[in-house]
């Protein structure tokens, strides 16, 4: 499950420095890729995540699905595999997305094929195993290319069943044809996530042999090949953006310019200079893995479209499109726009700049709360981009085309749903990112109009539907809420929570609030209260995050909810453990953002209200954390005098002044400093 270090970056193996007289060896630094359990989450229905090859942001992700399969269609506790595919999205539920352009290698023997599961064996940007009939594979990828390596037994006949209409849900229609002796080329348009939308998939398919299609049933493609030297072939399959015409900018001498060691190495070492953005001190080896998996996590996605061979896509609105800035899609906003693309824009200033601009060209494109019938990858939903762009904005974020993406938030606030009392509380919570995102770009009069309309509709609901508790807010999808009970949704505005206080007293609600989780009312295995256990430092009890995030993240506790509804018996474990089953059971991981969730929890600060920029703070996990944010700028999170994990913060300073309110603002630390909890 690990894999060596990548000499070029990480310290020489045995690092010398020499002195006027002696020489000393340095202690060399672990790598984090090293620390990354991949198969965490992998297990069943605890977590719908997959171990299979992929680049940071990268479209390709190859692994074996299972049969029968999960959501991301791997399951580690099934050995049987129907092949591998190329693309999936990480943990997003429902059916999930992608599998496609399947490939299973056959042997001439049986075509049930499994997985030998003691062989497995998995890195950021590889993944491998030995199967059932003996062939093994190896599989690693680029941003637009799937790298599979199949080594069959000696004599036996080699040939790749491949499936292209394989997909996790509808496929409207495939293609597959032999361009040579060696090169096919093929299309599949599918459904998206949730039965929304559909994506537009082109693609070719190189081979290391030549070979010959032999047409089978169900539309089944063989790939036949004759003698291979040393048993093994190699497919590369390149995927396009939405486009058959980008295909050809692709020439096959550039396809095989690298073999597959170099670009194994190159994409282990792209996802380990997204790791060593952080580097933490303390904890327990599994807290360190746990951690470096969820930061590992967070960036799947959005994908990488465009680049030096693609540089145009299908847009939402079935045009073909080129920008002067890298293009980025898929999206599940409604799930990581809480705490995904907030870490992103920290981690990633520069990255999240055209991140930002490909999320507000949606706006002129033809956006949709879900996805639309021309998409260009796998991808989800889009509601609360405004508060995305707004949170990344006030990071100082530069987004060239904000003000040209306005009119289209403008319209789509209008048309928010509001049926139900959540719809109500989300609707309210984007009039007021709006009106805060007006502000700052000095429409006044708008400001106004839709601070004042998203205030309008919280006083009109909140009063009514989530103030006086009664037997009903224990009670999923109670009063037709989505995915949540009227208790965890009460909270579901926190920027409106001093009108919260208005209307229900701060006395009470401070109880109210403790009566949550004293009750075990919360939901770690869904999204809609994830940054509930953030609110007590601002009704005055600071004191109490620290003791609720510990629990929550790295002790047994007792859960009562899983995503979509109350256990039948409450779950007693922990919600993130080193383990296949490394989530609560049902717990979608939702591309990234329940990934990032933990990885604010163990850092001490947390974005409560996206949008504002700042971050709740409270009791870390390690002694001592580093988060490099780009152009040299270098925060440093440490504890001082902790000898307990439960021991309670007395205070906390940044560059040695005291924080009087567990608060701190993005514009403060982006230029690097001293954060230090004092115990």
């Amino acid at each position: 499950m690990k894999i060596a270090c990548i000499l070029s970056r990480c310290a020489l193996p045995c690092a010398l420095v020499f002195g006027a007289s002696s020489l000393r060896a340095l202690p060399v630094p672990e790598c984090p890729v090293e620390k990354v359990n991949l198969f965490i989450g992998t297990g069943g229905d605890y977590g719908q995540l997959a171990p299979g090859a992929t680049m940071p942001f990268g479209m390709i992700h190859v692994a074996p699905d299972s049969d029968p399969r999960q959501h991301p269609g791997y399951d580690y506790e099934v050995a049987a595999i129907s092949g591998f595919s190329i693309n999936r999205l990480s943990g997003v539920g429902g059916s999930g997305c992608g599998g496609n352009v399947s490939v299973l290698p056959l042997t001439g023997g049986s075509e049930k094929v499994a997985l030998v599961k003691e062989t497995e064996t998995a890195s950021p940007g590889y993944y491998a195993a030995t199967l059932s009939n003996g062939v093994k594979v190896r599989t690693t990828a680029t941003r637009h290319m799937a790298v599979e390596e199949y080594a069959f037994p000696a004599g036996s006949e080699a040939r790749l069943r491949v499936n292209p209409a394989s997909a996790f849900d509808k496929t409207f229609k495939a293609e597959f044809s032999a361009l040579s002796g060696s090169v096919a080329e093929g299309m599949a348009e599918c459904k998206n996530t949730c039965v929304r939308g559909r994506y537009h998939l082109y693609y070719r398919l190189y081979a290391s042999s030549p070979f010959v299609v032999v047409e089978k049933e169900g539309g089944m493609k063989e790939l036949v090949f004759g003698a291979l030297p040393d048993g093994r072939v190699e497919i590369r399959i390149v995927v396009g953006t939405g486009l058959k015409e980008t295909l050809e900018n692709v020439t096959e001498r550039a396809v095989w310019l690298e073999p597959f060691s170099t670009l194994k190495r190159k994409a282990g070492a792209a996802w380990e200079e997204i790791l060593r953005t952080v580097d933490v001190e303390g904890g327990t080896a599994d807290e360190q893995t746990i951690f470096y998996t969820a930061l590992y996590r967070t960036f799947h996605s959005p994908f990488v479209v465009t680049d030096d061979w693609f540089p145009t896509f299908l847009g939402t609105d079935g045009k073909e499109h080129r920008t002067d800035f890298t293009y980025y899609s898929s999206w599940s906003l409604w799930d990581t726009y809480r705490t995904k693309f907030p870490l992103i824009t920290l981690l990633q200033p520069e990255r999240s700049q055209d991140i930002m601009q490909s999320l507000a060209t949606l706006y002129m494109t033809g956006k949709k709360d879900w996805s639309t019938e021309y998409e260009c990858v796998p991808t989800v939903r889009t509601e609360h981009a405004i508060a995305t762009l707004l949170d990344a904005y006030r990071q100082g974020i530069s987004i060239p085309n904000l003000r040209e993406a306005y009119p289209g938030m403008t319209d789509e606030v209008k048309r928010m749903p509001m049926k139900q009392p959540d719809q109500c509380l989300e609707t309210a919570s984007d009039y007021w990112a709006l009106g805060q995102l007006a502000r700052e770009l000095g429409y006044g009069k708008d400001a106004k109009k839709w601070t004042q309309r998203g205030e309008a509709i919280f006083d009109s609901i909140w009063p009514k539907e989530f103030q006086h508790i009664d037997g009903s807010f224990t009670k999923m999808r109670g009063n037709g809420l989505y995915q949540g009970t009227r208790w965890q949704y009460r909270w579901g505005a926190p920027m409106y929570l001093s009108r919260m206080v208005q209307f229900a007293g701060k006395e009470r609600l401070m109880q109210e609030l403790n009566d949550f989780f004293a009750q075990e009312l919360y939901n770690q295995g869904n999204e809609p209260d994830i940054h509930v256990p953030f609110l007590f430092g601002r009704l005055g009890m600071p004191e109490k995050t620290g003791d609720v995030v510990r629990r929550l993240s790295r002790e047994d506790a007792t859960h009562r909810y899983g995503g979509q509804d109350a256990y039948p018996e409450p779950f007693v474990g922990r919600a993130f453990t080193n383990a296949p089953r490394g989530y609560c059971p049902e717990m979608d991981e939702d591309d990234g953002a329940m990934s990032a969730w933990y990885v604010f929890s163990a850092i001490g600060m947390y974005p409560t209200v996206v949008g504002e920029a700042a971050y709740d703070l409270f009791s870390p996990l390690f002694s001592k954390t580093t988060l490099r944010l780009g152009k040299g700028h270098t925060l440093v999170i440490r504890t001082e005098g902790r000898t307990s994990p439960a021991q309670q913060v007395k205070k906390v300073t940044w560059n040695g002044k005291k924080i009087k309110s567990f608060r701190i603002a993005h514009k403060k630390i982006k230029e690097g400093g001293e954060l230090v909890f004092w115990y």
